[in-house]
C-alpha cells in the first residue's frame, strides 16, 4: 500500500483545505519538484515514494501505515521555510529532505524549533549539521570533504597550469568553491582568479573573456548544472579548450542536456554510486521504469526512509529525540550498505564521494590514474 498527499508550497501557504483522513504515521518530504531546480527533486521524490510503498506493502511501521506528505520548496531560501512549516502543521514524525543547501538550511530552523526530525539527502553544505539542531542528519557527504577531493585532484594534476575557481554565490556554489579554493591553496598551489557569476543567465560571455584574459586552462565550478552547461558549451563555441571541473550538482542529465556535446571530457565529483550493489538492482530498476534514466540520488533517499523505519522498530516509538538517540548509537542496512551518523549528525560507513567524467552522453567512474 502506498499512501501520498502532495502539498504545493509555491508562493505562500494557501489557506487549502486539509484532508485530515490520513494514515497512522504521516512523514514529510521536501525538495525542488517544479521551476528550475525540479532535476534536483524528482529522483529523490522516487527514491521516497518508493521506500514508503515497500514499508507499507510489508505492514508499515510498529504495524502502522506511511503516509508520505510532499511539499515543494523549490530549492528556494525563502519558500523552504515555508514548506518546512506546512509539513510541521501536518505534524510529520519525521521530514526527509533533499533539496539544496540554501534551501535546506533555513528549513532546518523550522524542523529544529518544532522539534521535527530531519534527515537530508541532497544538501552538501557543512553548516547543515554543524549549525543544525540535534536531530538534524545528513545521509550525503559534507562540501568539506568534497572540495578537499577536488582541490586535491587539482593540484595533483593541473599544479603548474593556470586555474580558475568561480561560483554562484549560492550556500551550495559558493560554499564548495571555498572550500577548494582553502584546499588548493593548503597544496601551494594559488588559483589565478576567484570570481563569481549570475545564475540564470543565458549569456557568459564576459565570464568567458575574463577567463580567457587571465589565460585559465582549467575552470572549477561550484554551481548547478544548467549553468556549467551553458558555459562550457559557449566556451567550445568559441574554440576557448578550458578543462571544466565541478562537483555533484553534475550527476544528472541536465548537464548534457544543456551542453551537449561540448560537455565531453567534463569532470565532477558526486555521491557513491551503489546501482551496481545487488541489494540496489531491483529498485534502481523502478527507479529507470518511473524516470526513464538511471540516477543514483533516488537510492539515497529510499536508504534515508529504510534507515528511519529500522530505528524506530528498534526504539518502539517516533519520538524525534529517542531516533535521533538510536541514529547515533546505530548502524542500519540499508541499499547503500551499512551505515550510520557521527556525533554531529553526518553519515558514516561508505566513501561518500568518487569522481566521474562525462563522455558520449552519460556519466562514468573516473579512474584518476588514467590522464
Amino acid at each position: 500500500m502506498h499512501r501520498i498527499r502532495a502539498v504545493l508550497v509555491l508562493v505562500a501557504l494557501a489557506a487549502a483545505a486539509v484532508d485530515h483522513a490520513r494514515a497512522d504515521i504521516p512523514i514529510g518530504f521536501n525538495s525542488a519538484l517544479t521551476g528550475p531546480y525540479a532535476w534536483v527533486g524528482e529522483p529523490h521524490l522516487a527514491g521516497t515514494e518508493l521506500a514508503v510503498a515497500d514499508i507499507n506493502a510489508k505492514g508499515g511501521v510498529l504495524g502502522e501505515l506511511l503516509e508520505l506528505i510532499v511539499a515543494d520548496d523549490g530549492c528556494d531560501a525563502e519558500l523552504a521555510p515555508l514548506a518546512a512549516e506546512k509539513l510541521v502543521s501536518e505534524a510529520v514524525a519525521v521530514a526527509f529532505g533533499a533539496t539544496c543547501s540554501g534551501a535546506a538550511i533555513p528549513a532546518s530552523k523550522v524542523y529544529g524549533r518544532a522539534g521535527v526530525l530531519m534527515i537530508e539527502a541532497g544538501a552538501t553544505n557543512p553548516r547543515l549539521t554543524e549549525e543544525g539542531d540535534s536531530r538534524v542528519f545528513r545521509i550525503v557527504g559534507r562540501d568539506d570533504l568534497q572540495g578537499t577531493i577536488g582541490g586535491d585532484y587539482l593540484a595533483d594534476r593541473w599544479g603548474s597550469n593556470r586555474i580558475a575557481i568561480v561560483h554562484d554565490d549560492s550556500a551550495f556554489g559558493k560554499g564548495l568553491a571555498e572550500q577548494v579554493k582553502e584546499r588548493l591553496n593548503q597544496r601551494g598551489v594559488p588559483e589565478a582568479l576567484f570570481a563569481t557569476y549570475s545564475p540564470g543567465a543565458m549569456d557568459y560571455s564576459d565570464l568567458l573573456e575574463q577567463l580567457r584574459a587571465a589565460s585559465i586552462e582549467v575552470l572549477y565550478l561550484g554551481g548547478y548544472s544548467p549553468e556549467a552547461g551553458l558555459i562550457i558549451r559557449q566556451a567550445r563555441d568559441r574554440e576557448y579548450g578550458v578543462q571544466l571541473v565541478a562537483g555533484d550538482s553534475l550527476s544528472t542529465g541536465e548537464f548534457w542536456l544543456v551542453a551537449g556535446p561540448a560537455g565531453e571530457g567534463t569532470l565532477f565529483t558526486s555521491f557513491s554510486d551503489p546501482t551496481k550493489d545487488p541489494r540496489a538492482a531491483e529498485i534502481m530498476s523502478r527507479v529507470v521504469a518511473r524516470l526513464q534514466q538511471p540516477n543514483a540520488r533516488a537510492l539515497y533517499s529510499y536508504a534515508a526512509v529504510q534507515l528511519w523505519a529500522q530505528a524506530v522498530e528498534q526504539a518502539g516509538t517516533t519520538d524525534a529525540i529517542q531516533i535521533a538517540e538510536r541514529l547515533r548509537q546505530e548502524q542500519f542496512e540499508t541499499v547503500l550498505g551499512r551505515i550510520g551518523f557521527d556525533a554531529k549528525g553526518d553519515v558514516t560507513g561508505f566513501d561518500p564521494f568518487v569522481w566521474y567524467v562525462w563522455t558520449d552522453g552519460k556519466y562514468v567512474s573516473k579512474d584518476l590514474t588514467d590522464r
